[in-house]
């Protein structure tokens, strides 16, 4: 017989978890120091972080925008963030998906790398979920400029107007040594803030 579904706040114990869209961001934002919003092929017309998100995020918590170009400046701006803190920091890596927040491979591949990359620097007390996306990166890595172009939101921008190579600049892993950071964590240190 099986067991019923985990609690929501499932991954809370981990440092590094992984979900998927706006409803996934309120889901592991407990205790959240910062989040990283994965959107490999973003729409050219919608915010770099859905409105939704930020609100489900704390105000302390620092956001991140990333993708499979920026996955290692993005783990070396954490492991920074994280010496600043002075203690271990929480990140929750949230996949955008789809406009219903359902699987999308490229974005995937994307929150992957940036756990991946996590793990590279010493950051690796992962939740199974960031795990699994971390080793589906790890196992597809030599692909991910073929899987970005061929994925639903890669069929869905090349068929909007985009060209190809417009798509496989956006899978160059780390061609991009700057994070993307929509917005800086408290800047209170941990001992002045009580």
């Amino acid at each position: 017989m099986n067991e019923q579904s985990p609690r929501h706040d499932a991954q809370s114990t981990y440092q590094v978890r992984f979900d998927w869209g706006r409803r996934g961001s309120a889901r592991t934002a407990e205790g959240i120091d910062i989040v990283v919003w994965v959107d490999v092929v973003p729409d050219a017309s919608a915010p770099v972080l859905p409105e939704a998100v930020v609100g489900s995020v704390p105000e302390r918590a620092a956001l991140l925008a990333a993708g499979l170009v920026d996955a290692t400046a993005t783990a070396r701006w954490i492991l920074g963030e994280q010496a600043r803190l002075g203690r271990r920091a929480f990140i929750a890596v949230i996949a955008a998906g789809d406009a219903e927040a359902s699987f999308t491979a490229d974005d995937l591949l994307g929150a992957g790398a940036v756990i991946d990359a996590l793990a590279v620097l010493g950051i690796d007390d992962t939740s199974p979920e960031a795990a699994v996306a971390a080793a589906a990166f790890g196992g597809l890595r030599r692909a991910v400029r073929h899987l970005t172009s061929a994925s639903s939101s890669g069929r869905a921008a090349a068929a909007a107007g985009m060209a190809p190579g417009e798509l496989h600049a956006l899978a160059a892993l780390d061609s991009s040594d700057a994070a993307r950071v929509v917005r800086a964590g408290d800047v209170r240190s941990e001992a002045s803030a009580d």
